[in-house]
C-alpha cells in the first residue's frame, strides 16, 4: 500500500502545483519528473500486488451511498503495471515532444491534466465502490478531454474533443444504470453487489455497452479515430494503450463480481470482438492519415482482446477449464502486448509528424534515410502488432489459437466447436488484413523516395523520444523471447480472474512448452541475423560500394510520383469491402488526346458515423432547438431553474 499511496500523492501534488509553474521549460521538466516518479512507484505497487496479493483499504470516511474503499488485488495490480509503464514512457517521450510548444501553450496546465489522467486511471482500477468508481471514471474522462483539445487552434480538434466527450458520457449513462441495478440496500460496495439469472445477463450487456464505449467496441468506437489524431502523440499513446484498457478492466471486474461466467457472456464477447476486430483492421487499411490508421488498429486489437476473453468465458461456462484458461490468458496478455507496441507506433507517428509537419502518408516516403531509429522501431512495432514471431504480439494470439484448436481437437460439443471455428476465422482474417495494413504504413512512410521537401529533410527529434521507443522495442522482444517466464509471473492475475471456477488439473503447461520452443527458435533467429550482419560488415569493410537507383520500372528518369501511394496499395482490398468501408473515390482526368494531368483520391468514411450517429444527432439537435424558448435571457428565470433543480434533487435523495 505504501507504493500506491506514494504514487497517488506524487501525482496529485504535481497536478495541483504545475498550473502555477508557468508556460515554459520549467513545466516541461517538472511534469515529466512527477509522472516518472509516480510511474516507478505505481509499477512497484502493481508488481507487489501480483506477487503478494496487494491490499484492501476501507476508510472510516463514509459518504452517501457508500464508503471510501480501495482494493489492489493481482488483477488491479496487472492493470496498474500496464498504466504505469505507458504513462511513464509517454511522459519521457512528451518531454521532447512538447518542447516546440513551450512559447505557445501553457505546458503547466497540460502536464497537470496528464498527471490527473494518470492518477484517475489508477483510482478507477482500485475503487471498490460504485460511486467512487464513477467519480474516478468522470475525472478520467474530463482530464483526457482537455488533453485531446491541446491544439484547439487546429481545424477539427475541438470537434474531435466534443465527439469524445459525448461518447464517453453516453457510456457513463449506461454504467450509472448498471450500478443502480447492482446496488443492494443502497450500498454500492463491490463486496455486496450481486446479480443472477436473466438480470445478470442484462447487466452484463449494460457493462459491455458502457465499458465498451470507452474500450472502442463496435459501434461505439467512433470517438477513437477522431480523438487520437487530434491529441498530442504521447497523449494518444496513453489513451490508446492504457485508458481504453480501463474498459476491458471494467468488463472483467463486473463479470467476476457477478460470476460465475455464463455462456451467453462468452458469445456476446466473441461476436462483438470478431465484428470489432474485422471492422477495425479494414478501416485502418483504408486510411491515409497515419494516426487515424493507428486509432482504427486499436479498435482491431480491442476486438482481439474481447475474442480471447469471450473464448475464456465460454470455456468455463461449458466446463472446459483448459480452453477457458487459454482464452483468458491470451486476452489478458494481449492487454499488455497491445499497450507496448501501440505506444511504440504512436511514438513513431509523433516523431514523423515532428519531422514532416504532417500525418498524411501520401506526403511522406523515404524517411528511413533521415530517421533510421524511428523507422527501425516502427517496423519492429508493426511486426509485433501483426503477431509475427518471435515478438510479443505472437504470444497472446498463439494462446487464443491454442485454446480454439484444443476445442476442435477435443470435440468439446457443438457450441464449443462453433465458437472455435468463429474465433479461428476471425483471428486469421484480422491477422492477414493487419499484415497488409502495416506493410502499407511502414512501406509508404519509410521506404522509397521522399514525396515532399519536408520528407527529404526529415531528421530524428530530441533524445528522450528515441530512448522511449528503444525501451518499448526491448520490452516487445523480451516478452516474445521469455514468454514462459512472463506467463509464470502473471499466474496470480489469471488465478484472480478465474477464481470461483473449478480448474481441476487444467493448466497452461502444454501451451508454455510450445512457446518455449518458439522462444528458442526466435532467439536462434535473432542471433543468426546479428551474426550475418557482423559477417557482412566485416566482409564489406575494405570493399568499394557503388550506389545506384532502385529498379525504375523502365522509366528513364524515375521520380517519387511513380511510387505506390497509400491509396493505390490498399485499393484492391478496399474495393472488395466497398459496402462496409464506404469509400469515396475522386478521379480527375484530362479529356484531351494527350493528357497532361491525372489524379485519383480515395477516402473512406466511417459508415456508423455517417449513417447512424450524424443523422441521430441531427434529429436531437432539431428537438433541442424546439426547447429554445426556455432561454429568455433573464437572470431571474435561470435562478428559478436552479432552485427547481435543487428541489427535485432534494426530493429524490429523500425518496431513496
Amino acid at each position: 500500500m505504501f507504493f500506491f499511496t506514494a504514487a497517488m500523492i506524487i501525482l496529485l501534488t504535481g497536478s495541483l502545483l504545475l498550473p502555477f509553474s508557468g508556460r515554459g521549460h520549467l513545466a516541461n521538466i517538472a511534469g515529466p519528473l512527477f509522472a516518472l516518479t509516480g510511474a516507478v512507484l505505481a509499477l512497484a505497487a502493481g508488481v507487489d500486488a501480483i506477487c503478494t496479493g496487494g491490499f484492501d483499504f476501507i476508510s472510516p470516511w463514509n459518504y452517501q451511498l457508500g464508503g471510501f474503499h480501495l482494493k489492489l488485488d493481482p488483477l488491479s495490480g496487472y492493470f496498474t503495471m500496464v498504466i504505469a509503464m505507458v504513462c511513464g514512457l509517454s511522459a519521457l517521450y512528451g518531454r521532447d515532444y512538447l518542447k516546440p510548444y513551450a512559447n505557445e501553450k501553457h505546458l503547466g496546465v497540460s502536464w497537470s491534466m496528464f498527471l490527473l489522467l494518470f492518477a484517475s486511471m489508477l483510482l478507477v482500477i482500485t475503487a471498490w465502490n460504485g460511486v467512487l468508481f464513477l467519480v474516478a471514471w468522470e475525472i478520467m474522462s474530463l482530464s483526457s478531454f482537455f488533453l485531446v483539445i491541446f491544439e484547439s487552434h487546429r481545424p477539427g480538434v475541438l470537434a474531435a474533443g466534443w465527439t469524445y466527450l459525448v461518447a464517453t458520457h453516453l457510456g457513463t449513462a449506461f454504467l450509472m444504470v448498471m450500478f443502480l441495478l447492482l446496488g443492494q440496500n443502497h450500498s454500492y460496495d463491490f463486496n455486496v453487489i450481486q446479480a443472477s439469472g436473466p438480470m445478470a445477463t442484462f447487466l452484463f450487456v449494460l457493462a459491455v455497452v458502457g465499458f465498451g464505449t470507452k474500450a472502442g467496441f463496435l459501434p461505439f468506437h467512433v470517438w477513437l479515430p477522431e480523438a487520437h489524431p487530434a491529441a498530442p502523440s504521447h497523449v494518444s499513446a496513453v489513451m490508446s494503450a492504457a485508458m481504453i484498457k480501463t474498459g476491458i478492466y471494467g468488463i472483467l471486474r463486473i463479470s467476476i463480481l457477478m460470476g460465475p461466467f455464463q455462456a451467453s457472456w462468452g458469445w456476446i464477447l466473441i461476436i462483438v470482438g470478431a465484428l470489432t476486430g474485422i471492422f477495425g483492421v479494414l478501416s485502418a487499411l483504408s486510411q491515409q492519415d497515419l494516426k487515424r490508421l493507428l486509432a482504427y488498429s486499436s479498435v482491431e486489437n480491442i476486438g482481439i482482446i474481447a475474442i480471447g476473453l469471450g473464448l475464456g468465458f465460454l470455456g468455463f461456462a461449458t466446463q472446459h477449464p483448459v480452453i477457458g484458461l487459454l482464452g483468458i490468458a491470451g486476452g489478458m496478455l494481449h492487454v499488455l502486448n497491445h499497450a507496448l507496441f501501440k505506444s511504440l507506433l504512436f511514438f513513431g507517428a509523433g516523431a514523423v509528424r515532428h519531422a514532416t509537419h504532417t500525418l498524411e502518408m501520401e506526403k511522406m516516403g523515404g524517411l528511413m534515410k533521415g530517421m533510421p531509429i524511428t523507422g527501425t522501431t516502427f517496423v519492429i512495432g508493426a511486426a509485433a502488432i501483426c503477431a509475427l514471431p518471435p515478438l510479443n504480439g505472437f504470444i497472446s494470439e498463439f494462446l487464443i489459437y491454442f485454446g480454439s484448436f484444443s476445442s476442435l481437437y477435443g470435440s468439446k460439443g457443438t457450441f464449443s466447436v462453433l465458437a472455435a471455428v468463429t474465433v479461428i476465422i476471425a483471428l486469421a482474417l484480422i491477422g492477414g488484413l493487419a499484415l497488409a495494413c502495416f506493410t502499407k504504413a511502414a512501406g509508404i512512410v519509410f521506404s522509397g523516395e521522399p514525396r515532399t521537401r519536408e520528407a527529404a529533410k526529415a531528421k530524428e527529434s530530441g533524445v528522450f523520444m528515441p530512448i522511449s521507443m528503444g525501451i518499448l522495442v526491448a520490452l516487445c522482444v523480451y516478452i516474445g523471447l521469455f514468454s514462459p517466464q512472463v506467463i509464470g509471473f502473471l499466474g496470480p492475475v489469471f488465478d484472480t480472474t478465474v477464481a470461483g471456477h473449478p480448474l481441476g488439473d487444467a493448466s497452461l503447461a502444454p501451451a508454455v512448452v510450445s512457446l518455449t520452443m518458439v522462444s528458442r527458435v526466435g532467439a536462434g533467429l535473432i542471433a543468426l541475423i546479428v551474426f550475418l550482419g557482423l559477417v557482412k560488415r566485416r566482409w564489406m569493410q575494405h570493399k568499394i560500394v557503388e550506389k545506384s537507383t532502385t529498379w525504375g520500372c523502365g522509366y528513364a528518369t524515375p521520380t517519387a510520383k511513380i511510387q505506390y501511394t497509400a491509396s493505390s496499395f490498399a485499393d484492391p482490398i478496399v474495393s472488395m469491402f466497398d459496402t462496409t468501408l464506404y469509400p469515396v473515390k475522386n478521379l480527375k482526368t484530362d479529356p484531351g488526346l494527350f493528357p497532361t494531368a491525372f489524379s485519383y483520391e480515395s477516402r473512406s468514411k466511417d459508415i456508423f458515423m455517417h449513417h447512424v450517429y450524424r443523422p441521430l444527432f441531427s434529429v436531437i439537435k432539431s428537438a433541442a432547438l424546439g426547447l429554445h424558448w426556455l432561454q429568455r435571457g433573464y437572470n431571474q428565470l435561470y435562478v428559478l431553474y436552479i432552485v427547481l433543480t435543487l428541489l427535485a434533487l432534494l426530493f429524490w435523495i429523500l425518496w431513496i
